[in-house]
């Protein structure tokens, strides 16, 4: 599973992908759903799951700056507020772009 075109459209990314399927994903959930450590936790060795602190989001956090391939697997998004590393994979887009 690979994306043929990822493009902003408004307030959504538009991912279509090359078995066919679009995914249209709105910029507020796909920054919430950053699967950064400082975002998202951290799962220790032993499966000890470390959430990260409750973030306090402004209007440019929710600001699409620029997005890049990472490799042939993963987009990097930059966000209005610096954050940028966040690397979602694929089949993590695929899965957001579900409602």
């Amino acid at each position: 599973m690979n994306p043929r075109d990822v493009q902003q459209i408004q307030n959504e990314i538009a991912i279509a992908w090359d078995d066919g399927a679009e995914s249209y994903i709105p910029l507020d959930k796909l920054r919430r759903g950053c699967p950064c450590a400082a975002c998202s936790g951290e799962q220790d060795i032993m499966g000890n799951q470390y959430k990260a602190k409750d973030l306090a989001y402004k209007p440019e956090s929710f600001r699409l700056v620029r997005f890049d391939k990472v490799g042939g697997y993963a987009v990097q998004f930059t966000w209005g507020d610096g954050h940028n590393s966040g690397i979602y994979a694929y089949p993590y887009l695929k899965k957001l772009g579900v409602s």
